[in-house]
């Protein structure tokens, strides 16, 4: 009879875990690139809405081609929340009036605008290029999720946090292929969990900065700098449990 195939202790990690978590490591990487690579475009467009001015102060062919900040006025039809799995989202039909057809815009947030609006409300509608930016009702100002800015934003939150828990991911591949490459024993539960929290950790970090500030020098320096931190503070940490655990010093 031929001898069953060999398989690793229990506890051990397996080709496949390893493989799994190097899959799915390079998967969130390649993503975060496909993000990075569409971000100047992006950045580009922010730059160029905040520098825009209005139109009544500069005229000319750059009013006519709408680059430049317009305002006009409209009335509002009607408000509706949509609710999805993840979050509730706002809109608002308005009627410009002059023959143009009515159209939907998804607020961004809840307030200061949105929550105030009643049908019949008349209220000022902020443009630039083809692009509803903005909606104001009196001295309140709210923005739409089509604003200028948006994009970047969600494009950097979101291509950090994958890049963080891709590179996680990959770490983790490697440790275990030499874990399992040695014969080392099972993993400590600690060995696991606190990486993993630092991870989380870091990613919030990132992603706390790019919605916080539209510089992108200072996004990456706070989200290297909370990489370092969370990385070194979960080193620290399995160090010591271990200590603890084997009764030596940390």
């Amino acid at each position: 009879m031929h001898p069953a195939p060999s398989s690793p202790p229990p506890g051990r990690p397996s080709l496949m875990g390893v493989t799994f978590a190097a899959m799915v490591g390079s998967a969130m990487v390649l993503a975060a690139a496909v993000l990075f690579a569409l971000l100047p475009g992006s950045l580009s467009e922010a730059r160029e809405f905040r520098a825009a001015r209005s139109c009544a102060e500069i005229g000319g062919s750059v009013a006519e081609n709408g680059d430049c900040l317009a305002e006009r006025p409209a009335t509002v039809v009607s408000t509706e929340t949509g609710r999805t799995r993840k979050a509730a989202t706002n809109w608002v039909t308005l009627d410009p009036g002059a023959g143009e057809p009515p159209f939907r815009l998804r607020m961004r947030g809840y307030g200061p605008v949105w929550e105030k609006l009643s049908p019949g409300d008349r209220v000022t509608v902020f443009t630039w290029r083809d692009k509803v930016w903005g909606l104001g009702a009196g001295e309140l100002r709210q923005a739409t999720t089509a604003k200028p800015g948006n994009t970047a934003t969600a494009q950097l939150a979101v291509g950090l946090a994958l890049l963080i828990f891709g590179a996680v991911f990959l770490r983790g591949a490697g440790w275990l292929h030499h874990r399992r490459a040695v014969r080392a024993p099972a993993a400590r539960t600690s060995q696991v969990v606190v990486p993993m929290v630092a991870a989380f950790l870091a990613a919030g970090t990132a992603v706390t900065a790019a919605v916080a500030t539209d510089r992108l020098w200072l996004v990456l320096l706070v989200a290297a700098a909370g990489c370092a931190a969370a990385w070194t503070a979960a080193v620290l940490l399995v160090r010591r449990l271990g200590g603890e655990r084997t009764g030596s010093a940390p």
